[in-house]
């Protein structure tokens, strides 16, 4: 399994700060709920690493 590869899996995601200075990714799926925690600095680098994502997927989808 590969980014890809397509599965029929319902998610909810949320994105949030906590109340400690993380910024937090929660998942939750199938009755199963996954908490990421990032401090500030590595959030801005997932941030970094979407907007790249947005761009190349825009020149795909031309």
């Amino acid at each position: 399994m590969g980014i890809n590869t397509e599965r029929d899996i319902e998610a909810n995601l949320q994105i949030g700060p906590t109340d400690q200075g993380f910024v937090r990714i929660f998942v939750e799926a199938d009755g199963i709920e996954i908490p990421m925690d990032f401090d500030p600095d590595e959030a801005r680098e997932i941030a970094e690493e979407i907007l790249a994502a947005i761009a190349a997927a825009e020149k795909v989808g031309m």
